[in-house]
C-alpha cells in the first residue's frame, strides 16, 4: 500500500510540473481583450517560416478567441524594412507590431522608435499573460534589451550560425580509414581552423578521386552583403575578433586606436576565408545564404558554417534535399582560447540570429498589439511552433516531447542551442549598423573578388570605420 501511495504522489508531482502554475486560460485572454474586441491591429514582417506560421495559425486563433482582428503583411525584407521605417519616422501609426531583426534593434533604440515592454508589464499587469515568464526565454532575449535591462522586443524566431557536416560521410569506414592515413587523426567535427582546412582539402580531393560532385566547404562569396555578415558575424568571432573588430569603449576599429579590425589575427582569419574557397564548389562566388543552403541540400559539400534556419527542410524534406537524415550539427571550430573566453563571457564563438516582434511608438493600439505578441510566444504553443518553423526561443520548449523528437531528426541542433547557446552572441550594439555594414561589404567583397590585397582591404576598412565614427561624433 505504501509503495502505491508513493507512486501516486510522484505521478501527481510530475503532472503538476507539466502544467504551468499560472497558465492563462481562454477566459483570461477573453477578459484581457474585452476592451479591444472589434479592434484591428496591423503588422508587417519579413517572409520567414516563423512569420508565415504566425500569419496562418497564431493570428487566426487569436482572432477567434479575442475578437481582435489581425492584418499581417508578410513580405520581402527590404519592403518590410522600408514600410516599417517610413511609418515610424513619420508617426503615421499604420503598424501596431513590427518584425525587428536582432542586429538592427540598436538603431531603433537610439531613435526611441520602440515601446518599452517592461513598462507595459509594470503598468498594465491586467494585460500581461500570467505565464509570460520572461526568465523562460533563452539568452537571445538579452539582445532585445536596452542598457537598463528593459525589454523592447519579444523574440519569436532564433537560430545559431554553427557547423554542419555530412554524418554519412564522416561515419563511412573507407573514408575514415583514408583520412586517418593522410592526416593521422580520426575524422570528426573540427576543433580548430587547421582541422577544418584539412577536412576541406580531404573531401575535395575525395570527390575528385571518386568522380562525384563533392567539396569540403561552402560559404557566401558573392559580391553581396552576405560576405560581410559571414565574416564579421561568423568567422571572426570564432577567431577571437569580436564586435566586428571594433573597440566599443573607444568606438574605434584600427589597431592604433584600440581596435582589432586590422590586427594580425583579423588579417589571418580573412586570408583563411579567401583561401578556403579553393575547396568549395566552382560556383561559390555566386553564393549568398540561399545558395549555401542549396549546395548543402544537394549533397555537394561535406561541411559548412551556415545559419541553421534552413536545417529543418535540409534534414527533413526529401523533395528539396538529397541529404535528409544525413546531417550532423556541432560547435564551430575556434582559435585557441576563444572557447574559454566565450565560456567566461569575454567573447562569443558565433552569431545568435533571429528577430522579435516589437511595438512601434507610433502605434495607436499598443495594448491590443501587446496581447497579440504574447499570444504568439505563449508557452503552450511554443513546441508546435518549433515543429512548424525549427525555431526555439523558450527554455521550457527544449524539454517538450515534440522538440526532443525533433532534435534527433535535426542532428542534435537543439541540444547545442539549449546547452551551448550562451556561447553565441547577437550583433554588437551598433546604432549605425547599416552604414557600417556597407563599409565592410565594400572592402571585404573587393578582396574576395581579387580586386585588392586582403591585408590592404582591412587596413582601408578599419581606417574608414574610424572616420565614420568621428563623423558621427563618437
Amino acid at each position: 500500500m505504501g509503495r502505491k501511495i508513493v507512486v501516486l504522489l510522484v505521478a501527481v508531482a510530475l503532472l503538476c510540473m507539466a502544467i504551468p502554475a499560472y497558465a492563462a486560460t481562454p477566459e483570461w485572454w477573453k477578459k484581457a481583450a474585452a476592451l479591444y474586441k472589434g479592434v484591428t491591429i496591423r503588422g508587417v514582417s519579413e517572409s520567414t517560416p516563423p512569420s508565415k506560421a504566425v500569419r496562418d495559425y497564431a493570428a487566426r486563433s487569436f482572432e477567434e478567441l479575442t475578437g481582435i482582428k489581425v492584418e499581417f503583411e508578410v513580405t520581402s525584407w527590404d519592403e518590410m524594412y522600408t514600410k516599417s521605417i517610413s511609418d515610424i519616422s513619420r508617426g503615421t501609426g499604420i503598424y501596431d507590431f513590427i518584425y525587428v531583426e536582432q542586429d538592427i534593434i540598436y538603431a531603433y533604440l537610439v531613435k526611441d522608435w520602440l515601446t518599452d515592454m517592461t513598462e507595459i508589464m509594470e503598468s498594465k499587469p491586467q494585460l500581461t499573460d500570467p505565464d509570460l515568464d520572461i526568465a523562460d526565454f533563452t539568452t537571445f532575449i538579452d539582445y532585445f534589451k536596452d542598457a537598463d535591462g528593459h525589454v523592447f522586443g519579444i523574440p519569436f524566431e532564433a537560430f545559431l550560425k554553427s557547423y554542419v557536416y555530412r554524418k554519412d560521410l564522416f561515419e563511412d569506414s573507407e573514408i575514415r580509414a583514408a583520412f586517418k592515413v593522410e592526416y593521422g587523426w580520426d575524422l570528426r567535427p573540427p576543433k580548430d581552423w587547421d582541422e577544418y582546412t584539412q577536412i576541406a582539402k580531404f573531401f575535395t580531393a575525395w570527390g575528385k578521386k571518386k568522380g562525384i560532385e563533392l567539396w569540403g566547404h561552402a560559404m557566401c562569396a558573392k559580391t553581396h552583403p552576405a560576405v560581410a555578415y559571414d565574416m564579421h558575424d561568423g568567422v571572426w568571432p570564432a577567431w577571437g575578433i569580436y564586435n566586428w573588430g571594433i573597440n566599443l569603449n573607444k568606438w574605434r576599429a584600427t589597431v592604433e586606436n584600440g581596435g582589432t579590425l586590422n590586427s594580425k589575427r583579423a588579417k589571418e582569419a580573412f586570408r583563411w576565408f579567401i583561401d578556403i574557397l579553393e575547396y568549395a564548389p566552382p560556383g561559390v562566388r555566386t553564393y549568398t545564404w540561399d545558395e549555401v543552403a542549396a549546395a548543402i541540400a544537394a549533397g555537394k559539400v561535406a561541411q559548412a558554417l551556415p545559419e541553421l534556419e534552413n536545417l529543418l527542410w535540409i534534414q527533413m524534406d526529401p523533395s528539396r534535399s538529397v541529404v535528409t537524415g544525413k546531417m550532423g550539427v556541432a560547435l564551430p571550430p575556434t582559435y585557441p582560447g576563444v572557447m574559454s573566453e566565450a565560456a567566461r563571457g569575454l567573447g562569443y564563438i558565433g552569431y545568435y540570429d533571429g528577430a522579435s516582434f516589437s511595438i512601434p511608438t507610433s502605434s495607436r493600439k499598443k495594448e491590443a498589439a501587446w496581447l497579440f505578441i504574447q499570444w504568439v510566444v505563449r508557452k503552450e504553443w511554443a513546441p508546435k511552433f518549433a515543429e512548424l518553423t525549427a525555431r526555439v526561443c523558450r527554455k521550457s520548449t527544449f524539454v517538450s516531447p515534440e522538440i526532443r523528437a525533433l532534435n534527433v531528426k535535426l542532428g542534435g541542433a537543439y541540444d547545442i542551442m539549449r546547452d551551448k547557446g550562451f556561447l553565441f552572441g547577437g550583433a554588437p550594439p551598433l546604432p549605425m549598423h547599416l552604414p557600417l555594414n556597407e563599409l565592410y561589404f565594400k572592402w571585404l567583397s573587393k578582396a574576395v573578388a581579387g580586386e585588392v590585397n586582403p591585408d590592404v582591404a582591412l587596413d582601408s576598412l578599419a581606417k574608414e570605420v574610424d572616420e565614420l565614427f568621428i563623423e558621427l561624433g563618437y
